[in-house]
């Protein structure tokens, strides 16, 4: 599906959007409701990652298949290696398998998990026999992506003996790692986290619980986008959403303000209003603790004019696609300065964006949605459009929702 958009109006915007929950909090819940069936969960995300997760869950041989979701690979890989009763091939599409899995499976191997590579060392497939996990300490370079230290954690309450896994190096991922000690603990289950160590500690079973699954931020991160580029006067209006989140994304409340959007809080909305031009040439982030929002930051820049020099995007290359080398590609087809290394990226300020780019995703979900803000400044073409049910399959049904143009071609 490749789409056009454009917007055809004056660019001042006043409607209200309705986001499904956050594919991390959702595919944390359902990892821990099958450890806990005890647990009922309320707005799970309807993207394709949270239906690949429930389906993946329920297998207990065969070949589990899922797709592009690199979260569920992680989290299944611990939930499969520690269920006596599940013997699985776990494998993905071609991209998936070339994205590594090493560290988790020599983590799960220290705990006493067999698991078997069935191509290339390192890299899914992988095949999994299902063992009661006896030991309890591990450790985990500290610098990683937060869903392999995530994945042990999640497993952690159901062995026998907890866990106590140690962080060699320095921590980039503490708001994730938090978050799931967070809904650790709001079933019950007894956490620590002190310096690089984090302790687990086991629980037999969970009282009776319903968790609502707070919105998704990456998600709004796009409609921040939009707002920045639009009117001052104009706003979005979101839900669900939580001031004292749990999402490293929310940092999203504090980066926009340097764009001219505030953030109002009423109850569970957020209303995200563009109060003023910008005069801000160039900005500088670290994004170690939030790597999701490169790709708008980058974007929105652009659009505005602006420069920036983003930093803490090491986990980017291992995403659904290189997102660093696309995001270099793609934004110097629209005519910007672009450089990169292994963990940053500058964009130097430019007043002019070329008309009529056609945007490749590279199966990246957040590559579509990224670019489409631009849509409000020149006409632009996603090509695969499609590829967003990944994470927020209503996406271009929202955005038609806002006022933009979209058309097939």
């Amino acid at each position: 599906m490749k789409l056009q958009l454009s917007f055809p109006e004056e660019r001042t915007i006043s409607k209200s959007i309705k986001i499904t929950g956050s594919k991390s909090e959702t595919n944390r819940l359902l990892l821990l409701q099958a450890l806990f069936p005890t647990i009922a969960i309320e707005n799970l995300s309807n993207s394709d990652d949270g239906e690949v997760m429930q389906k993946g869950l329920k297998k207990t041989s065969g070949v589990v298949d899922i797709h592009h979701a690199g979260t569920a690979m992680r989290f299944l890989t611990a939930f499969f290696a520690s269920q006596e009763d599940r013997k699985v091939v776990l494998t993905g599409s071609q991209r998936m398998q070339e994205r590594p899995i090493k560290v988790l499976v020599e983590a799960l191997r220290e705990l006493g998990a067999e698991i078997q590579y069935e191509k290339n060392e390192g890299y899914p497939p992988i095949k999994i026999i299902g063992k009661k996990l006896a030991k309890n300490k591990v450790s985990l370079p500290a610098n990683i992506s937060s869903q392999y230290i995530s994945a042990l954690l999640l497993i952690a309450p159901s062995l026998a003996n907890g866990l106590e896994l140690e962080l060699v190096g320095k921590i980039t991922s503490v708001p994730y790692i938090k978050m799931t000690l967070a809904l650790l603990e709001q079933i019950g289950v007894q956490t620590s986290f002190e310096g690089n160590q984090i302790r687990v500690y086991p629980k037999e079973k969970v009282k009776e619980t319903t968790l609502v699954v707070e919105s998704d931020w990456s998600s709004a991160s796009y409609f921040y986008s939009i707002v920045a580029l639009c009117n001052p006067g104009s706003e979005v209006q979101l839900s669900s959403y939580k001031e004292n989140s749990l999402q490293g994304d929310s940092v999203l409340t504090e980066l926009y303000k340097d764009f001219g959007v505030e953030t109002i809080f009423e109850g569970n909305l957020i209303t995200l209003r563009k109060t003023s031009e910008n005069n801000i040439q160039f900005v500088e982030y670290d994004l170690s603790n939030a790597p999701d929002t490169a790709q708008t930051i980058a974007v929105t820049c652009l659009g505005l004019g602006m420069g920036c020099h983003l930093t803490g995007l090491h986990t980017l290359p291992i995403k659904e696609t290189d997102r660093l080398a696309a995001l270099k590609t793609e934004l110097t087809k629209l005519g910007a300065e672009v450089e990169i290394d292994a963990e940053s990226l500058t964009l130097k300020p430019s007043k002019s964006i070329v008309p009529g780019v056609s945007i490749d995703t590279y199966n990246d979900h957040r590559m579509a949605m990224a670019f489409a803000p631009l849509g409000l400044k020149r006409d632009i073409t996603i090509n695969d459009a499609g590829v967003v049910s990944k994470s927020y399959p209503d996406f271009w049904n929202d955005l038609e929702i806002l006022g933009f143009k979209i058309v097939n071609v």
